[in-house]
């Protein structure tokens, strides 16, 4: 019986970054089908009115944010928002990220850069300093950061730029990690293979095949288990662990 209590989220808040589709969508709805309240925000502001539409049929609250998750201001104007509507943050999901085409890095550009890192580390790395400030006074939450399996490996394809933004978040997941478990604070991420996304490039879907013994590449379904587990009570000891979810990859 506890252990099924350990994965229920009844009278939870939760805040998902980038939830207006993919990946994002999915653990918004995961967590409100699992009893959480969920604030979803995106920097798209009609998707994310369509995630908190779908919340709510879950019977479940939702407060759609429309939020640029690599400004510092928005991550501080978000947390604020779900702290307005229900006092208390519990739970974080930082899924917000960008991944640009495949490109070699001696061709790759300044803008290139500054936009890999400043939604995938620097904007992650302040939405998490937002969330530890809510959570902090009540020593207690959950913080879950999304990176990626490129964030360990070197992808067959040239991809230094979105690897060395997902490496540090994998670092930068333990730091905080450690410097926020005094607090009750459990900060952990979650790396997915290549998973089907609108937003996934089909060029990569081969190079995962050629080597993934799972046979096939990710749903987004696959991803929630992995995030409602670190999320939980279940998950109270784990601390600054990177979960990979990748049908294998990184095995062979």
């Amino acid at each position: 019986m506890k252990a099924e209590q350990d994965f229920r989220f009844d009278g939870k808040t939760a805040l998902v970054t980038g939830a207006g589709r993919g990946l994002g969508r999915a653990f918004a709805l995961g967590l409100a089908r699992a009893g959480a309240d969920v604030a979803v925000t995106d920097i798209d502001a009609g998707t994310v009115e369509e995630t908190a539409a779908e919340v709510r049929g879950l019977g479940r609250k939702a407060i759609a944010i429309r939020a640029d998750a690599s400004s510092a201001a928005d991550a501080s104007a978000m947390v604020g928002e779900v702290l307005a509507a229900w006092g208390k943050l519990d739970v974080a999901v930082n899924n917000a990220g960008i991944s640009l085409p495949i490109k070699e890095a001696l061709s790759i550009t300044e803008e290139e850069w500054d936009r890999q890192m400043d939604l995938n580390l620097r904007g992650t790395f302040f939405c998490a300093q937002a969330e530890a400030r809510a959570m902090i006074p009540r020593r207690s939450g959950r913080i879950v950061n999304i990176a990626s399996i490129c964030g360990s490996i070197v992808w067959p394809e040239p991809q230094a730029v979105y690897s060395a933004s997902k490496a540090g978040l994998i670092h930068l997941t333990r730091c905080l990690a450690a410097e926020w478990a005094p607090h009750g604070i459990r900060v952990n991420c979650v790396s997915p293979g290549v998973t089907r996304t609108p937003k996934l490039f089909p060029a990569v879907i081969p190079v995962f095949l050629r080597r993934a013994p799972a046979g096939r590449v990710a749903e987004t379904d696959d991803m929630v288990g992995a995030v409602l587990y670190l999320a939980s009570a279940a998950a109270d000891f784990l601390v600054g662990h990177n979960l990979v979810v990748d049908g294998g990859y990184t095995i062979t």
